[in-house]
């Protein structure tokens, strides 16, 4: 290999690297909002995670919202431990002031 060809190897290396850095740079800036914003916004979503809570390594409880229908589940280890029956929707409370 002659000098050349090493600097030719270097550059090309210097410009991968430097484009990587740059798509992570861009990621880190704009984060995931900028690709789902890139994702068509056709179809409305019926299933949605509410909320979660890690109770240990091995388990954790999932608050789940399907047709308006929350449901609680109690994974563990790869499978439902437990599933609660389906739980009302909270209602939103008016917020009263005393003026």
């Amino acid at each position: 290999m002659n000098l050349a060809d090493s600097v030719r190897a270097f550059f090309a290396l210097a410009l991968t690297l430097g484009l990587i850095g740059l798509a992570a740079a861009a990621l880190r800036r704009f984060g995931p909002d900028a690709l789902m914003a890139m994702v068509p916004k056709g179809k409305i979503r019926r299933l949605a995670v509410v909320e979660t809570l890690i109770l240990d390594p091995a388990r954790r409880l999932v608050l789940v919202s399907c047709d308006g229908e929350e449901q609680l589940l109690l994974l563990g280890e790869g499978q439902i431990l437990k599933a609660v029956a389906p739980l009302p929707s909270p209602q939103p409370t008016k917020a009263v002031f005393d003026a």
